[in-house]
């Protein structure tokens, strides 16, 4: 599966962009189909492959994260990092984070 995709990258904000704002909009959502990780991408530069997001693993953070990480990482089974296919633009505040 392509993690992004263009129709995603033509919608998510350049990094920084969005500095300023209170409840930013997240435009994508990866995660760990055997674990419990999860990225959630805000922002994006297309020419260093690295998102602006928040990352719910461990902890929750705020952070950059690379495209190519998240494409490289090799799971068990021969799984990778997923991208929601169902999952639609929504406000970082509407996000069911885990606890």
């Amino acid at each position: 599966m392509k993690l992004l995709t263009q129709e995603i990258e033509n919608k998510i904000p350049k990094l920084y962009e969005t500095d300023g704002q209170e409840d930013k909009i997240v435009y994508a959502k990866f995660f760990n189909p055997i674990g419990s990780w999860t990225w959630y991408a805000i922002e994006y530069d297309s020419e260093e492959k690295l998102f602006y997001g928040a990352v719910d693993g461990d902890f929750f953070e705020f952070g950059y994260f690379s495209l190519e990480e998240l494409e490289t990482i090799e799971l068990p089974f021969g799984m990778k990092i997923e991208r929601d296919i169902h999952f639609k633009p929504k406000p970082l505040s509407e996000i069911q984070l885990k606890k």
